[in-house]
């Protein structure tokens, strides 16, 4: 692919990304016209804007593909690995602004599957080396980091990455790190006392509170 074509179909992804994720009935003409692309390129390219959309999502898992790799997730040291990882991420999210949850293309959804299987695997090897505590609830780790870096990302725009991941890093470790404080696991609130009347009424009436049944009348005698 020529240069230009190369630079062409980036600045139509990463505009569509931004577009699509705001408004995703955005229309391909649209987002030619903001990516300084001619139409007719754009629909030779991508025939329609589910086409557009899983080349945003591709696009998006190479650039998280890429975090994982740069991140050493299996080597580096646990706390090294988080924050690379965690600047990767954030790098890859702001540049490509889409929910991957929201991919439905098959390959799309596999590649997904793989990344969170490599993060799961991650946060693991950071529990058995003592960096997170053990006997969290399954995933709980994960979609914490997950919510936090998607937070630098998105809703901290002044921070740089590097400064989202020093943020992400230390409320991870704040907030479930072996050395943070653990909270004590809640007391089950017991039930209600029964009422003074209420136990003081014969068993078989509390258990039917709102028995029909009413004693027959006795016969009328006649003078």
């Amino acid at each position: 692919m020529r240069a230009d074509a190369t630079r062409n179909l980036d600045a139509v992804l990463q505009t569509g990304a931004r577009l699509l994720a705001n408004d995703p009935s955005t229309s391909i003409a649209a987002i030619a016209t903001e990516a300084g692309v001619d139409r007719r390129t754009v629909y030779r390219r991508f025939a329609t804007r589910e086409a557009l959309m899983a080349g945003v999502y591709a696009a998006k898992l190479d650039a998280c593909e890429d975090a994982c790799e740069q991140a050493r997730l299996t080597e580096a040291p646990v706390t090294v690995a988080l924050h690379q990882y965690a600047e990767g991420i954030i790098t890859a999210s702001r540049k490509w602004p889409v929910d991957l949850g929201r991919a439905t293309d098959e390959t799309a959804v596999a590649r997904l599957r793989q990344l969170l299987l490599r993060l799961d695997a991650f946060l693991v090897r950071a529990v058995r080396e003592g960096v997170i505590r053990p006997g969290l609830p399954d995933r709980w780790a994960r979609t914490l980091l997950t919510h936090l870096t998607t937070m630098a990302a998105h809703e901290m725009p002044e921070l740089t990455a590097a400064q989202g991941a020093d943020m992400v890093t230390h409320s991870l470790l704040t907030g479930v790190g072996a050395d943070a404080p653990q909270s004590p696991a809640p007391t089950p609130t017991p039930p209600p006392a029964a009422s003074a009347s209420a136990s003081a009424q014969p068993k078989d009436a509390r258990a039917q509170p709102h028995s029909t049944h009413r004693p027959k009348p006795a016969p009328r005698t006649t003078s």
